[in-house]
């Protein structure tokens, strides 16, 4: 069959040529004119598109055209309609593409960067105008737009599609659907993750998923009593720390296995804290149930000294019994995660443009580059023209977790997508674009940005001097490190003493062991710097580190460590002011003294009036004037201080309207540092 011209679908659908030239290049198809050819793949999108849209429109159009003489409601007036919220922005912002997108929350470093100004600059042009300015002070994306057009630039708030958890209320959107949730299994070393991972999934091909075998593409998703849960297929909170370093969040459950004839072990515990810093949702797996030595009871007891508090005790976490090898409890954990799914209310819209993640990513000889995308929301689907960070291409082949071509994926399906031109990093987020040759585009320019020396984003003892006082950080997150447990309770215990109304050290996760790369990734995601005690770190962690803007500090003995961190705070923290009254005095006469200018002729009437310190004037007992003690004369002489019942003459630098009966109360201000006690 001929491929299609664009005039030629326009007619199929009566509707004008330049309108279907607009859908199909927002589709990703490279056509120009209403005589290009469409593929016949494209043509059939195009009208698998128009029909669902028509279909949501037969009542209207209906209703409209009963009677002969009735005015036909505009077809592009019922088609913007029907569009959401969300699309319609998405068209309003996609006419306007020479604008640089902001977000808010930008530091100025990011600003600078964005707008190709220099940094310096932009500094001394801020502080030209009485505003302070550091690297990292922080603007809102309206503030960033106003100080754009003073450069002449011209900028817009990103559109920032949020992601589909909604947690304690259902996000009320057009178009929004419930939907699966994504889990991650963790864990301590063989305490049954991989097990737990392969009998949930073998159990699935048992009860009849059609295809048979699952395929081994990083996630794979399984039914259970009709409703669909998405699991990640590498277990360990390596991959998931790693992934939400560069700001992927793909899990909304973690399942902590744990096993009952072993307890919590350390890798449990980094499980726990990996968990609780991305404020996932935790299910307690107590697993190797079959064991003789098996004791639960004692597992959820040693959890409790970790702030995870089952419901076995009150609080508000699922735990489950179960035995991986045996599949005994199995059912019962797929209960509970759709019950934490159902409280959680996840949702998503499938007709967004889609938001997704990569998971998994590998050459394959005979496919090329292959990837494994876990779609977070939106639905991406085949002939999606795919920006992933460096990497550009045209989704060609769409394969589920059978190993089953699909068409589309929507929100929390996993696939693979072959026709990437390179193999893309884990962790990179997707963009789709407008046509192969503006993800080209778009992929160039993030490379380009990824020569750039990378900005620091995590946090500096040095940095949160001025980021507190511009009121943007109130808490320090540290990742602790020691060479034995004794140590690390320590270091913890004395850290989270130091604190006070305004800032506090809170300890992100604390471990026994050498710094390793996921410290670092914690670090980068929490924004946290590392305290290491009689550890080391590989030099490829360090270097890790310094790519990725953590800071890794290392000490030998306790009390430095602590002091460090101290000091850093103190310096943080805004002085107090003492004030002293040191004295009052009655304006009696005002008079002009040459060289000196208005005087106030006064009484001391108690204490002492001292050149040089500071003082308030009353006037019936309201305060009329705030500043310092310039001059002080007794009989023609300069003065230092004059004391109670003495005459003199009195002159505030920056004041001249005294009267008769004026007070004038001279104080002294004492400015005290703060400090935090160890």
């Amino acid at each position: 069959m001929a491929d299609n011209t664009v005039a030629d679908l326009a007619r199929e659908f009566l509707m004008d040529a330049n309108e279907a030239l607009e859908i199909l290049v927002g589709l990703g198809v490279e056509v120009e004119e209403p005589t290009s050819q469409v593929p016949e793949s494209d043509a059939e999108v195009f009208r698998e598109l128009l029909n669902e849209e028509r279909q949501q429109n037969r009542d209207i159009q209906r209703r409209t055209r009963r009677r002969r003489g009735v005015e036909l409601l505009d077809e592009d007036q019922v088609r913007a309609d029907m569009r959401t919220d969300e699309e319609q922005e998405q068209i309003r912002r996609a006419a306007d593409t020479s604008a640089i997108e902001v977000e808010d929350n930008i530091t100025l470093r990011d600003l600078a960067t964005l707008m190709k100004v220099d940094l310096n600059q932009m500094i001394v042009s801020l502080l030209a105008q009485g505003k302070p300015a550091t690297i990292n002070l922080r603007f809102t994306a309206d503030e960033a737009i106003a100080l754009g057009e003073t450069y002449g630039l011209r900028l817009r708030r990103k559109l920032v599609v949020e992601p589909p958890v909604v947690v304690g209320g259902r996000e009320k959107r057009t178009g929004t659907v419930t939907i699966p949730p994504v889990v991650t299994i963790m864990g301590h070393v063989d305490h049954g993750k991989t097990t737990l991972l392969d009998t949930i999934r073998e159990a699935n091909v048992v009860e009849g998923e059609a295809g048979g075998i699952t395929q081994h593409i990083g996630a794979y998703q399984v039914q259970h009593d009709g409703e669909t849960i998405t699991f990640i297929d590498t277990p360990g909170h390596e991959a998931f720390t790693a992934m939400r370093a560069r700001g992927a969040q793909v899990t909304d459950i973690v399942i902590l296995v744990v096993a009952a004839d072993d307890g919590v072990m350390p890798q449990t515990v980094e499980a726990i804290n990996h968990a609780m810093a991305a404020q996932v949702p935790i299910i307690v797996a107590v697993n190797k149930m079959d064991q003789p030595t098996a004791n639960p009871d004692r597992v959820l007891q040693q959890l409790l000294e970790h702030n995870v508090v089952t419901e076995d005790f009150g609080g508000s976490t699922l735990s489950v019994r179960l035995s991986a090898k045996t599949g005994e409890g199995v059912p019962a954990l797929l209960e509970a995660i759709t019950l934490q799914a159902e409280l959680l209310e996840l949702v998503g819209n499938p007709r967004l443009v889609p938001v997704g993640t990569v998971i998994e990513a590998n050459l394959d000889r005979g496919r090329g580059p292959v990837a494994t995308i876990l779609v977070r929301d939106g639905t991406l689907k085949k002939g999606d023209a795919l920006v992933i960070g460096e990497v550009s291409g045209r989704v060609r082949t769409l394969l589920d977790h059978r190993g089953k071509e699909v068409k589309e994926a929507g929100p929390s399906m996993p696939v693979e997508v072959i026709g990437l031109g390179e193999v893309p990093q884990v962790g990179e987020s997707i963009q789709v674009a407008k046509n192969e040759r503006a993800a080209r585009q778009l992929a160039q320019e993030n490379a380009d940005a990824a020569r750039e020396p990378a900005a620091a984003t995590a946090m500096s003892l040095a940095d949160i001097f001025a980021q507190v006082q511009a009121g943007q950080v109130e808490t320090l997150n540290v990742v602790v490190k020691a060479d034995v447990q004794g140590s690390v309770e320590a270091i913890v215990h004395k850290l989270e003493g130091l604190k006070n109304a305004d800032v506090r050290v809170n300890v992100t996760h604390s471990g026994v062991g050498q710094v390793g790369k996921a410290d670092v990734d914690l670090a980068k995601s929490t924004n946290a710097i590392i305290l290491g005690f009689n550890v080391a770190a590989e030099p490829a962690v360090r270097r890790q580190a310094e790519d990725e803007g953590v800071e890794i500090n290392l000490y030998a003995i306790i009390y430095q460590l602590l002091d460090d961190v101290r000091r850093s705070l103190e310096g943080m923290l805004e002085p107090e002011y003492h004030e002293t009254v040191l004295g009052h005095a009655e304006v009696l006469v005002p008079f002009q003294i040459t060289g000196v200018g208005h005087v106030a002729g006064s009484k001391v009437l108690d204490g002492v009036m001292r050149r040089g310190e500071s003082v308030r004037l009353y006037r019936d007992n309201q305060l009329i004037f705030t500043g310092r003690l310039d001059s002080l004369k007794r009989v023609k002489e300069t003065v230092n201080e004059v004391v109670e019942g003495l005459e003199c003459g009195i002159h505030l630098s920056g004041y001249r309207g005294y009267l008769p009966g004026d007070m004038i109360e001279c104080f002294h201000v004492e400015t005290v540092a703060r400090t935090l006690v160890i």
